[in-house]
């Protein structure tokens, strides 16, 4: 078996520790690694691939000549977090969307984060995000974000930080979904065995919060797609299948005496709850893009009224903006009084003059993200970049400095994937899916995307990017990290 070659070559390895010892979680999948032998491991890596397409899992690259849809790559070994370190990351993710909710729910009434100083007024109404029509609007219970994925890493100091907020529409979960149900018939017998914590009841957990918001009991949910164009379609067509909704595009619904309504063979629907995957400014042509056709014209008119539940709230996309993201540990501090239990990534505001030149002058040393770009777009790497690439971005941040922020590499955590011939170590991140309705309920585990390019540490699934299990374990390991290692 070919994990004994295994390099970790420097990097924080989540499997293997600096002294060179399987860490006790992982110990059940490498003794399985080890018996199956590396032959075997292959023909399971094939099968799963093939799962994969019979299954449908796929995704769109916008731009691409060769075809709308590819199969999301996915890698058999799992991704393991002990009990502890996910206790940690719970009340961690927990403590930022409170903390989230609160401040979009201010930002859109009596804006006293600004009164008080602790976000520049400038900062939150020039930002594309903020949506001037979603003022003074009251969602139920003042719940924003119903369904968000904050994007987590863990560095080589062994600490999770916090990379990224989406809290508009957040994708992948139909992804975490897929690969559960694949891997259980790859390792049926290692489930049982190392206690892992199910994934499967979030569709119903989904569909509890879309009610749970409602004004009405047994509430009509649609799910609103973009169509069959959109990268997630997939996923889109997954979730409502799962929770017994209607799949719907904005041509398949009307507003009609202040309500919403669903066009059927039958004649028409009301709609109470609509789950938008649409973004903010295609929802209603009426108030926001002029030439959308994704929406639906006069939904905010009953939106506002409170005749029907969007979620996620309209509005939400201030929160995502990067910029806002490097004020969030400031933020759960004004609200809860509380310092961060997950940190953010250092980062660096292009919009402060001290901060920028500091930027500029380190330039190939950051990581340069424009502020309103995701999927892996708009990003430059230092370290990785030419001379050419670092005088275009400093062209750009000295032209537009309110769309950059920056970062020092962080040296993501890695994980081993199979490759033609061998295992290899591959960087990856975390992003955890949290509903928030009556309660605040986590899925116990998240989307492990990978950087399957050697030496990538760009994850997307745009770049080069696929995906693992995440098992999250119920039973605490009885030794930490740190008590292992100091063993060594």
């Amino acid at each position: 078996m070919k994990l004994s070659s295994y390099q970790t070559e420097h990097f924080y390895d989540e499997m293997i520790d600096n002294c060179g010892h399987i860490r006790p979680w992982y110990s059940p999948v490498a003794d399985k690694l080890q018996s199956l032998g590396f032959d075997e491991i292959q023909q399971r890596q094939y099968s799963a691939e093939r799962a994969c397409l019979s299954m449908g899992i796929t995704f769109s690259v916008y731009g691409e000549n060769q075809g709308i849809e590819r199969i999301f790559p996915f890698d058999i070994i799992p991704r393991i977090i002990n009990a502890r370190e996910w206790a940690h990351i719970e009340k961690g993710l927990k403590q930022r969307i409170e903390a989230l909710n609160l401040f979009l729910d201010d930002v859109y009434h009596n804006q006293n984060i600004i009164k008080d100083g602790i976000i520049p007024r400038e900062l939150i109404f020039s930002s594309s995000g903020y949506l001037k029509q979603c003022k003074d609007s009251i969602p139920k219970g003042s719940v924003w974000t119903h369904i968000s994925g904050i994007d987590i890493i863990k560095h080589d100091d062994g600490a999770y930080y916090v990379l990224e907020d989406n809290v508009r529409v957040p994708s992948g979960v139909a992804y975490v979904l897929g690969n559960r149900e694949i891997m259980k018939r790859t390792f049926p017998d290692l489930f049982e065995k190392m206690h892992v914590c199910p994934t499967s009841d979030y569709p119903l957990k989904l569909r509890e919060t879309l009610q749970s918001v409602s004004k009405v009991n047994n509430p009509t949910i649609v799910l609103l797609t973009p169509g069959i164009y959109n990268s997630a379609y997939f996923e889109h067509s997954y979730l409502a299948q799962q929770m017994g909704i209607a799949l719907v595009e904005g041509r398949d619904l009307i507003v009609k005496d202040d309500f919403v309504y669903m066009q059927t063979t039958k004649g028409l629907v009301k709609v109470d709850v609509i789950y938008r995957r649409v973004d903010d400014i295609f929802i209603d042509p009426k108030y926001f893009r002029k030439d959308s056709m994704l929406g639906v014209r006069g939904l905010m008119d009953v939106y506002r009224n409170g005749n029907v539940i969007i979620a996620n709230a309209p509005g939400t996309g201030i929160a995502d903006d990067k910029l806002i993201y490097v004020y969030v540990p400031r933020i759960i501090k004004y609200y809860l009084q509380q310092d961060a239990i997950l940190p953010n990534v250092p980062s660096y505001n292009c919009w402060i003059k001290k901060e920028c030149d500091y930027v500029v002058e380190n330039i190939s040393k950051m990581v340069v993200k424009v502020v309103n770009q995701s999927g892996g777009y708009g990003i430059m790497i230092g370290p990785h970049a030419d001379k050419t690439q670092h005088e275009m971005f400093k062209k750009h941040i000295f032209d537009n400095p309110r769309d950059y922020i920056a970062q020092p590499m962080m040296n993501l955590s890695r994980v081993p994937v199979i490759t033609d011939n061998n295992y290899e170590g591959r960087h990856v991140d975390l992003r955890p899916y949290i509903l928030y309705g009556k309660s605040i309920h986590i899925l116990q585990g998240g989307l492990t995307r990978v950087a399957l390019r050697k030496g990538s540490i760009v994850v997307n699934s745009s770049q080069g990017g696929g995906s693992k299990d995440t098992w999250v374990l119920r039973k605490p390991s009885r030794k930490t990290n740190t008590e292992l290692e100091e063993q060594c």
